[in-house]
């Protein structure tokens, strides 16, 4: 297959193209930053900016298959209503952008796998959230909401639509993960806030065997949620990375702090969120890191 994968230079993508070009897959690649590219598993580079409406329609011939990864970081700053506008413009109006790009094409991608979050369910609580579970309130329920709604668009033009509500991805590389690290190090890790919110993990070897059964599995469609099987709360995943580091987690940083450091932002990092990965155990998807202290000892070595 060919495979045009926008984002390509961020943590999933750079990930995703390495693994699709082992599997034989010839993979086109969009990025905004072409000096990111350096080591990059693509046949074919182009650089396109998701600030940009326009799109460069040269990258979608003979493309059987579209991945869409592209968007500003959710936490990389402060949200003021300029960052808000920006995180949101580059997943609703890039996604609205692919789309009508797919309608002047007369052969048109089989599948789009488009990114989405776990932000889709704001903070819901004890609650198990499968797929049909409803759009929860926040900014960022809101921009998932509208960013899987420009996506399903697609179907209307015959292709098959796949939204992947992905979770903490988990990687030794990049992400939260090394983030993590440096206070526990230090011994001065600890659970954020009560401990109690849930916290929907995924190992990035998993996210990628997500995506690229997603891309392949033609029976599967609409909302999928990226998150491993095992649920964790954030006081049992600290816990657990304490354990792997050696190291103590007894300093717990206070909620109250970190929402008057960080603003409307903390909703990301409070929010409980309990997703079941329902559709792509359904869809005979095999996780390689079901269990967190199986994922945690393979990135961190424990």
């Amino acid at each position: 297959m060919k495979v045009l994968v926008t984002g390509a230079t961020g943590l999933i993508g750079r990930s995703l193209c390495g693994s699709l070009s082992e599997g034989g897959h010839t993979v086109v690649a969009l990025s905004r930053s072409p000096e990111t590219t350096r080591g990059l598993a693509a046949a074919e580079l182009h650089k396109w900016d998701p600030r940009s409406s326009q799109f460069p329609d040269r990258a979608l011939v003979g493309i059987d298959a579209v991945v869409h990864l592209a968007g500003e970081p959710i936490v990389a700053r402060r949200w003021t209503e300029e960052q808000k506008k920006l995180i949101r413009d580059s997943r609703v109006l890039t996604t609205r952008a692919l789309v009508e790009a797919f309608r002047s094409l007369d052969r048109k991608p089989g599948v789009f796998v488009c990114g989405s979050a776990v932000g889709f369910y704001g903070d819901r609580g004890d609650e198990p959230l499968e797929e049909n579970a409803p759009v929860g309130s926040g900014f960022l329920s809101d921009v998932c909401q509208e960013w899987e709604s420009e996506a399903a668009r697609a179907s209307e033009l015959g292709v098959r639509v796949v939204e992947v509500r992905t979770g903490v991805v988990l990687s030794s590389v990049g992400g939260a993960l090394p983030k993590m690290l440096a206070p526990f190090k230090l011994g001065l890790g600890g659970r954020l806030g009560s401990g109690k919110q849930w916290f929907p993990w995924i190992h990035i070897e998993d996210i990628i065997g997500i995506f690229r059964h997603a891309i392949l599995t033609s029976s599967l469609e609409g909302p999928v949620n990226g998150v491993a099987p095992e649920a964790a709360t954030n006081a049992e995943f600290t816990r657990q990375l304490a354990r792997v580091l050696h190291r103590p987690a007894f300093l717990p940083v206070p909620e109250l702090a970190l929402r008057v450091l960080m603003g409307e932002m903390a909703e990301a990092l409070f929010a409980s969120q309990r997703v079941v990965p329902k559709a792509a155990l359904e869809s005979k998807y095999e996780f390689h890191y079901p269990l967190l202290t199986s994922a945690l000892e393979d990135l961190l070595g424990g």
